[in-house]
Formats: C-alpha cells, structure tokens, sequence
C-alpha cells in the first residue's frame, strides 16, 4: 500500500531522517500507506469482462522470459486487485475499536475488508464481474500468531466465520478464491496488524521482528497452502524502505540487504516448502531523507539491472513495483513535512512517465535475454473515484493505464473493496459496500474511471503459447556461497572456506569477471543438458590439461575433464579457488576450443546475451553455441589470483 493523501493530513510516505532532523520528522502524521479505499461495485450495469472460471487455466504458474504461463504452456496475465484488511488498517494510535483511528474510518478487524457488509461469495462474485482473474491478499506476520477470535461485527454478513482467528478467516477466503477459479498471490504487507507504509515498525522485513521469524513465518504459509495449487504465488514483502535511522539496499551484504533476504527466504520457499510458487521480489521503495539537499529517491527496480536474483528453479522470479500519482521518481509523497520539490508522477507529461516508468520498472520484462529478464507485476496503482475531480490525478491515471496497455503488463489495481455511505467514502476501491448490505461499483454510470479500467482489463494481449526460452541466470557469491544447485545444495560442501557459485541445475556457466567474482550461466542453445547420472568434480589443478594442448601458456589452468562442462567455481577472497564440472549427456559435448582472454578488456563477442553480469568489471563469455572448459588465472607477482582467460568449446 501507499501513502493516501487525504484532505487536511500531512503525508509523509517511506521515509525517516537522521539525527536532529529524524526527531522533527517524527513528530509529522504519517500517511496511513496504501491507497486503500472506497467505491464501488457495479450495480451490474455494464461489466469490463466475462468473469473468469476454473477451467479458464492450469496451475501451477511458471515463467517463460518475461511471460508468466500456466502448467500448460499458456499465457497467464495478471490482470489482478488488492484485497487488503487482514493485515490491518488500524493507524497506530487510539482504540482499535474505533473506526475513527483507521484508515479512512474503514475498520477491517483484522480481516480482509467488507466481510462484515457482504458475504464472501458476492465480494468474489464482484471481482469477476470487474475483469480480476487474481487476487494479491495482504496479511501481517502478526495475523498469523493472532489467536483472539475476530469479533462477531468483523464478520457480521459471514456468520459462518465467528469465533474464528484471523488466520482462519484468512483461510476461509483464501479457499472461497480459489474454489471460484480465481489465482491467490499471497502477500506479507506488513510485520504488525496495522496500517502501512510510513515510519511504522514496518519498513524493512526485519524492523520488527527477526529475519529468521519471517522466514519461518513465510514457510509456515507456503506450506499451509501447498495443496492448493490456486495459491500460486509468494509475495514477499510490502514496500520496504527507510526506517527512522537505517536506509534499506540492495546487495551490500549486512542485515538491511533486501536483495540477499529476499534471495534467501525465496529459495527457502521452493526448497522446503512449495516448490510452485512464483516468488515475487518488490523493488526497494524509498530510501534517504525527504528534504530538498539531501539524497533521497524511490529505486524501485533500477537495482536490478546489475545485480539480479537466481533462484534454485529456473522460471519461478516475477518482479514488482507500485505507483500512485502523488508519489514520484524522488517524491516521497508528502504534503507538508517531508514534501520536497521534485515532481510527482503526476506532474510528468505522457512520455515523461512513459520514460520514468520504463526505467524504473518495465524495463525487466521489455529486455530480452538477460540476467535480469522477468515478469514485472505492477502489484499496486490506483486513484481516486468520484470525488477525485483534481486534473492531474485524473490525467495521471489515464495515461498510466495507457503505459501498461502498451506494455501488456501485469497488474494489481489497489482496492478493490471499500465502504461507502451515501455514496461517499475513500473512494478508491472499485467495490463499496455500504452498513446496510449495498453495493455501488465502478460501472454504476457515474464513476469517471470506468473508461480507463474498461480498457484495461479488455485491452488486447498475448495470449495462448507461450514457447520456452533461454535462461540467463547471474551468480553472485560477493558476500558468501551463491549456490543455485538443488543438486549441490543437497551434497557436501565441496570447497570448504571458499565462497561457492553454482548454476542453476541443466543450466551452464558462460561467462566470468575478471574481478568482482560474478559469473553468467545459461541454457541457451542446449536447453537442460543435466545429466541423469549427476557426477561432478572439483578441479583445483591441471590434472585435465592435455600435453600439447597449454591454451593459456604461462598460467595456471583448472580444466574440466573430457565430457565435462564447468556448472560452478568457488573463490577466496578475489582468487580463483576451484571449478566446478558436470558430466553431461553423452555426445553433447565437442572437443574443439579456443581462449577467451578477458584481463584487459571485455570480451564477449559481438552478439554476447546475458546483459552486463558485473558492471564496471571486465568480463569473458564464451559464444551461445559453445560450453566453458576451463578457467585460467596468473599467480604472479601483484596478481590475486583472478581470472584471466576461459577456455571455450564447441557443443556438439
């Protein structure tokens, strides 16, 4: 969720400030994130799409590129909403009790919002009838541990539902979902049950609670639904930014990487508890202090293109980001306190949000055939209804929804559920419900959106097959092991006290940095060349080095034996250590080879894919239609022992 702004409140989104400053910016009202909110539900006027059915697709879903598909090889758009409440929407302070200190005055208690003003099937029954065919159901860790029954009010239109936990009304629709076709992304929005996203004890994984409670957490919850292949996916965490006074990253190895926590409780995820899941990795939020002269922006998914996730499954990564019109590139969202003078979205003309968005976001499914290529899920956008009559709110949101028609994106609108009196309220949410049990939608006539999401949900699409394509995948092992080898995960460490970088099972090592350690591993060409059999070998010296066949004169040469191809290398500190070689099936392999020097420049080839593994580092890559033999390094004298040169041979 984002930061709402609401009239006459201070919004202060994803920030905190330092020292002096972090004091003063404390005493500001955070804006309850997320723009959570109210209206509609379609009196049944005209529909945006033909609701979707069970047997419109097969889980689980994977990933082809940046396609996600169904277990039939068939496209699968995200065309998605946010069902929020069970991870709270209580501000912080004052009663629980009194809808005044929640979000909007709409209390969830505890639960997804709405179940006290409808039953379950009509609130189901209302996302088909809008387009939705999945739903993203935000939950807090806190939810989880929750054993206080909801209250009867929580559930007053679902009496099937009193005297049950929070968790178990989490169930109930997790199942009512599903049991209607629909797909369920599930979504830890938050640690506590409260709402999100300020300076609230939220900001990071692990600002609340321990990483090793949310990884068990997260594990309890893949597990519960394992046998619910409509569960499909793993959102991980909710918009992670800067606490009062620590800034999140990507990729500096302490215990504010989300890169890494997301990377490890990820394969967790398909290692030990539901190896179908897609794993959904949001892009950092906000970081720095909100105050003109001071270093402050939103990275979303900028990070990504030099440092991506491998996960132990190839085709199971989607990347995610959100956007609202009052937030911007560097605006954190304010008004008041904490707003500085960059722009908004908003105050982006058409092709400047074209641009920003791209390169913020879209940018990972628009590359092909990159380390990074992936799914990107806009898992939360949205405005305003009908009492949203401000012109760059409005113009905004028409020529977003346009940026994602062009893009075919994936998408999750936030809410879809709200409250309404009158036909007033938030204002936000596509469905309203009001106390008396009635419904007003966003094709009731009179809501200014319908056009846009119309077409949205009806927009044309890739649909139908979805082909396989070659997996680029990047190791990392710049903090520790980076082993994304089910099978070498299962056996011995085989080079104790060396950091260890193996590729995914079936796929190759391609290419290597001179320093930095990264590598780049692949399928292309050959598809899995895994070999049933799963023989491998460390190689640490020149056993396999052929007499009359030095390719790297003068240096020293970890070579794979004949019929082997190199899946791995360790490393200590910057020094080559060993290499890791895999049989492969017999036949796949050639013989012939060439060196591929890379100490001094960058050499790749002319039409190198894969993307730059390790930015600002020299790196070697062998050709698509060739396979990595070995590893050559210098020990000389002012060396360390990096690598130099690879052998490149053809496949067969």
């Amino acid at each position: 969720m984002t930061v709402t702004p609401l009239p006459g409140r201070s919004t202060v989104r994803g920030f905190l400030g330092r020292a002096g400053l972090a004091a003063v910016l404390l005493l500001a009202p955070l804006a309850p994130v997320g723009p959570a909110a109210a209206v509609e539900k379609e009196a049944g006027a005209e529909a945006a799409a033909a609701p979707a059915t069970a047997a419109d697709w097969t889980p689980p879903l994977s990933t082809r590129g940046r396609w996600i598909v169904d277990a039939n090889g068939n496209r699968f758009k995200l065309r998605s909403g946010n069902w929020h409440g069970a991870s709270g929407t209580w501000n912080g302070s004052g009663s629980t009790e009194d809808d005044a200190n929640h979000h909007a005055g709409e209390n969830s208690g505890r639960v997804p919002l709405g179940l006290d003003r409808a039953p379950m099937a009509e609130i189901i029954s209302g996302f088909q009838e809008i387009g939705v065919n999945s739903i993203r159901l935000p939950f807090s860790n806190e939810m989880i541990h929750d054993g206080r029954p909801v209250t009867d009010r929580a559930v007053a239109a679902n009496p099937i539902l009193r005297g049950k936990t929070p968790l178990q009304v989490y169930d109930a629709v997790v199942r009512g979902l599903t049991d209607a076709g629909l797909a369920v992304i599930l979504n830890n929005h938050t640690s506590t049950t409260r709402w999100c996203c300020g300076v609230d004890g939220n900001e990071r994984w692990n600002a609340g609670q321990s990483t090793q409670t949310w990884e068990s957490d997260w594990l309890f919850m893949a597990r519960r639904y394992q046998d619910n292949k409509r569960v499909v996916g793993a959102d991980l965490y909710n918009e992670v930014r800067r606490s009062v006074w620590d800034d999140p990253n990507w990729g500096l190895g302490d215990d504010h990487d989300w890169f890494a926590a997301s990377q490890h409780v990820a394969d967790r995820i398909l290692t030990e508890a539901d190896p179908d899941l897609l794993i959904i990795v949001e892009g950092i939020n906000w970081t720095g202090i909100p105050v003109d002269g001071f270093a402050h922006g939103r990275p979303t998914l900028e990070p990504v293109r030099r440092l991506s996730h491998t996960l132990v499954d190839s085709g199971k990564l989607v990347y995610s980001a959100h956007f609202y019109d009052y937030t911007g590139p560097n605006h954190s969202g304010a008004t008041g306190l904490g707003e500085t003078s960059d722009p908004r979205y908003r105050d982006l003309s058409p092709a400047e949000l074209t641009d920003v968005v791209h390169r913020q976001a879209l940018y990972v499914a628009a590359e092909q055939d990159q380390h990074f290529t992936a799914p990107v899920w806009i898992s939360e956008f949205g405005v305003g209804g009908r009492e949203e009559t401000g012109a760059a709110p409005r113009a905004w949101f028409e020529n977003f929804v346009d940026d994602l028609i062009r893009a075919d994106a994936d998408f999750a609108y936030w809410p879809l559920v709200g409250w309404h009196e009158d036909r007033k309220g938030n204002g936000w949410a596509l469905l309203h419900w009001d106390a008396a049990g009635h419904r007003m939608g966003v094709y009731d006539g009179d809501d200014w959106r319908a056009g846009a999401w119309t077409r949205l949900v009806q927009a044309q699409r890739r649909t139908g097959p979805v082909a396989p394509v070659a997996n680029w995948s990047m190791l990392s092992p710049d903090h520790g092991d980076f082993v994304a080898s089910r099978r070498m995960r299962a056996l011995p460490d085989w080079n104790p006290g060396a950091r260890k970088a193996a590729c995914p099972d079936g796929q190759r090592l391609l290419g290597l940095s001179h320093t930095g350690n990264r590598g780049l591993c692949t399928d292309v060409s050959t598809g899995s060349l895994a070999n049933p059999s799963g023989t491998h070998e460390v190689v640490t010296d020149e056993r396999h080095v052929a007499p009359g066949q030095d390719w790297a004169s003068g240096y020293t040469k970890l070579q794979c034996a004949e019929g082997q191809f190199l899946t791995g290398y360790s490393v200590r500190g910057s020094a080559v250590s060993a290499a890791l070689c895999t049989a492969a099936p017999a036949g796949a392999l050639g013989t012939s080879g060439r060196t591929v020097w890379f100490d001094r420049s960058d050499n790749r080839g002319p039409a190198s894919q894969g993307g730059d593994f390790a930015y600002g580092h020299y790196k070697g890559q062998c050709a698509n239609d060739e396979y990595l033999a070995g590893i050559a390094y210098t020990g000389r004298l002012g060396s360390s022992r990096t690598p130099d040169a690879l052998y490149c041979r053809k496949l067969s």
